[in-house]
């Protein structure tokens, strides 16, 4: 079934408005005709069986015909505390990342971020573009709800907010012999907010590495090859959604 995302706004009483790019998407991509079924979602978690009422080129109007029961959410919230890295690395880290089930992106100044104070204003004026990337990934992996990507952190900020998760797991180049496989079979508690946090292109200094273990974070090896900044994200949000989250379906 075709799932769109539309505000609460465009919902009134059992009628909905689907506006915008998804309009030319349903008529002439899908061709989907009235009388049609297709699932809205009210960008806060709701989701509705609908049928197609009117299509025009400007919006579709459909008829809610019932509430869903769906929850395509990770069980664990995830949160990806990510090194602003160059270019357009940043947009393959929030795609995918988001398509895994990760809560919320937020890029974080250190150190060794290779980005100067101009370039890192710039990035700020992409943060728009990148809740789009985040959205579009939503459609397509057909997630309940919507990743957040949030305003760049500074390292003193981030590690503030670090205070508020049940695990911080630091991807980290030079830990050795001690593994998510082994943090995990260890843990002797319920988690169920995880910060997962990876260093830009030039890793991470060892004041800061101090900072994060000071402050109950756990240092981790992905393996024995240096992984790039967008492999090192995915790779271990990967490893904990299999772990703790949906990741390999339900046992």
């Amino acid at each position: 079934m075709h799932k769109f995302f539309i505000s609460q706004d465009k919902i009134c009483g059992n009628k909905a408005i689907i506006e915008g790019e998804d309009v030319k998407h349903i008529y002439k991509v899908l061709r989907l005709k009235e009388g049609e079924n297709v699932n809205i979602n009210n960008c806060n978690g709701k989701e509705y069986l609908t049928q197609i009422q009117s299509i025009t080129k400007s919006e579709v109007e459909v008829e809610i015909l019932k509430e869903l029961q769906v929850n395509n959410e990770s069980p664990i919230e995830v949160y990806l505390y990510q090194g602003l890295p160059k270019a357009s690395k940043m947009e393959i880290i929030i795609q995918k990342c988001t398509e895994l089930g990760v809560k919320e992106i937020i890029p974080i100044e250190t150190n060794r971020v290779s980005s100067s104070i101009k370039d890192i204003n710039k990035e700020m004026k992409k943060l728009d573009r990148w809740n789009r990337i985040a959205f579009e990934a939503c459609k397509q992996s057909k997630r309940t709800l919507i990743s957040n990507i949030r305003s760049i952190l500074k390292f003193d900020e981030f590690i503030d907010e670090l205070k508020e998760m049940d695990l911080i797991v630091v991807a980290y180049e030079n830990a050795e012999n001690y593994g998510i496989k082994k943090l995990i079979q260890e843990l002797d508690k319920q988690v169920l907010k995880v910060a997962i946090v990876v260093g830009p292109e030039g890793g991470f200094e060892e004041e800061e590495i101090k900072s994060l273990k000071d402050n109950g974070a756990h240092i981790v090896t992905l393996g024995p090859r240096i992984l790039r900044t967008e492999t090192a994200g995915l790779t271990c949000v990967s490893l904990i959604m299999y772990e703790l989250g949906d990741l390999g379906g339900v046992s």
